[in-house]
């Protein structure tokens, strides 16, 4: 949900600010004051192309920037778009560099534009099967899911199945290097850890005699004659002697004997290490051998001894495919069928329940259609099955709204036949009729009043503000009977700024403000008898 954008030197605009309600709000003004460009800032936090010449003339570049929000969620979002005279342009997520493809795929997601056909969702007919399923809730739901498991089960076993037929295939060269690969790794037999304690084993034998050296010398300095323990008995005895005149050598001393203590401990450690420590030529030669053997598998399939298992694993993979090919590739085909089986029966299911609410869905909204008064023109929601080949993880058949224009003529494709206006009312009987279940949050109408008026214009204004209900709705529109019911009212206005340079104003109309913009929407001028209508229609909505 768009809680504020924010627009410099874009076009004729030179600073503007756009404080959206969270239900409907209008945007009225002349032609040509400037509505289109607020909505081409919008297109611009979408991730909209670039055009250098949007940039206001005698300024160095353009920005936009938007905070968005998710009531569900209090999440928050702050996204700026910054174009140069250049062309070059910059965007910002939070605060932090983003690509172009990143504001696109944070922000326009939540914002549909009905009436722009380059945004707009009616124009893609891969998002008509979502629109449907939204609608359809947990009858198409469950199928869906079912189907997805079952799709993604069968992929997985056709993959398998090539696996094993590629396998079989596989050149006498690649077979040949696999077998020789799984004959001298196991050759050596390597064990996992066996390397590392190898490694550390051969450091002690290799250097047994430093290490008894070591540890003879060490225990000689501290136990032999004239040693560091009998240097120690010896200066605890004197302070022990000298505590009979000063209490405090006596803490000295008793010191000193715990440090005896723990030398007693190393000096007898060392005495019995030195005395375990054996050389044995012999050891030492099969040691330094089976090292040597273990290095040689990983100078050819390392360096880790982790990735010679790998590879013993791959090339015994690969040997057993070959040896076992038939066996195999039986075992594969059978789970490939099990899983077509499944797949077919849940590819059936999801078909039904879809068959069954597309024709409750197109009923529901051509009823809105009939309330936006486009005569007998309807919404037909068409399943076309696709060959197996064709299949996707979204279904077995392709979804398609179409529109007859009238009764007895042909259902044609809405991109085709429809008008913007047309298209946007569709959308928004679509919108009404997904109602809180449209995963989209933000609406922005630009064409939806195309050629509309009377009765017509009153039924488009109550389908708006029913749809308000469920949605955030921005609508650009010359209709007062719509302009009335907006909670927030915006007016963009041509005026002359510096130096004579026209620019767009975009000023929020407080209560007291509304009625002179109704009475001009109404006759082209604030007379006192359309300014009397503009405050009737405004009570009218109010009570």
């Amino acid at each position: 949900m768009i809680d504020e954008i924010q627009v410099e030197n874009l076009a004729l605009i030179r600073e503007a600010t756009l404080e959206p309600a969270q239900g409907l709000t209008v945007l009225t003004g002349e032609t040509g004051a400037g509505k289109t460009a607020l909505l081409s800032a919008l297109k611009l936090l979408m991730g909209a192309r670039a055009d250098k010449d949007a940039v206001r003339e005698g300024t160095d570049a353009l920005s936009v920037s938007g905070r968005f929000y998710d009531s569900a969620e209090a999440d928050e979002l702050v996204a700026t778009r910054r174009v140069a005279v250049d062309g070059r342009s910059r965007a910002s997520l939070n605060g932090h560099m983003a690509s172009v493809g990143e504001l696109a795929q944070a922000v326009a997601p939540a914002i549909d534009l009905c009436g722009q056909h380059e945004h707009q969702q009616l124009m893609r007919t891969a998002t008509h099967v979502r629109l449907l399923d939204s609608w359809a809730g947990d009858s198409v739901a469950v199928a869906r899911a079912a189907y997805e498991s079952a799709f993604v089960e069968a992929a997985d076993a056709a993959a398998e199945l090539a696996r094993v037929r590629d396998a079989s295939a596989s050149s006498s060269a690649k077979l040949d290097e696999a077998r020789f690969t799984l004959s001298r790794i196991d050759a050596v037999g390597p064990v996992e850890g066996e390397y590392e304690e190898l490694v550390a084993d051969l450091a002690r034998v290799e250097h047994a005699e430093a290490l008894a050296s070591a540890a003879n010398t060490a225990h000689v300095s501290l136990a032999g004659e004239e040693g560091a323990l009998d240097a120690l008995t010896t200066a605890a005895a004197a302070l022990e002697g000298g505590a009979r005149f000063d209490a405090k050598l006596k803490e000295f001393a008793a010191s000193l004997r715990e440090v005896g203590y723990v030398l007693e401990d190393v000096a007898r450690e060392t005495r019995d290490y030195r005395d375990r420590v054996e050389f044995d030529p012999d050891v030492l030669a099969e040691q330094q051998e089976r090292m040597a053997a273990l290095q040689g598998l990983l100078r050819a399939y390392g360096p880790r001894m982790e990735d010679v298992f790998v590879k013993r694993a791959e090339a015994a993979d690969l040997v057993s495919l070959v040896d076992d090919a038939a066996e195999r590739e039986r075992v594969a085909q059978k789970a490939l069928d099990a899983a077509e089986t499944m797949l077919a029966q849940a590819a059936d299911a999801l078909t039904a329940a879809r068959a069954e609410a597309a024709p409750r869905f197109a009923e529901a909204v051509t009823a809105h259609m009939v309330r936006l008064e486009m005569g007998s023109a309807e919404l037909v929601c068409e399943l076309q099955p696709l060959d197996r080949a064709q299949w996707t993880r979204t279904g077995p058949h392709a979804v398609e709204f179409l529109f007859r224009p009238g009764t007895g003529m042909q259902a044609r494709p809405l991109a085709r036949i429809a008008s913007g206006g047309e298209v946007s009312r569709v959308m928004l009987a679509i919108k009404v009729v997904l109602g809180a279940n449209d995963d989209v949050g933000t609406l922005v109408f630009d064409e939806v009043d195309a050629g509309v008026g009377g009765s017509t214009a009153v039924a488009l204004a109550e389908v708006l503000v029913d749809l308000a209900r469920t949605h955030q709705v921005i609508v650009v529109t010359h209709l007062a009977q719509v302009a009335v019911r907006g909670e927030a009212h915006y007016v963009v206005r041509k005026a002359e700024g510096e130096g004579g340079m026209p620019e767009t104003d975009l000023h929020r109309l407080a209560e007291d403000e509304r009625p002179a913009e109704i009475a001009r929407m109404l006759s082209g001028d604030a007379t006192e008898a359309s300014l009397a209508h503009a405050r009737e229609m405004l009570a009218g909505v109010n009570c």
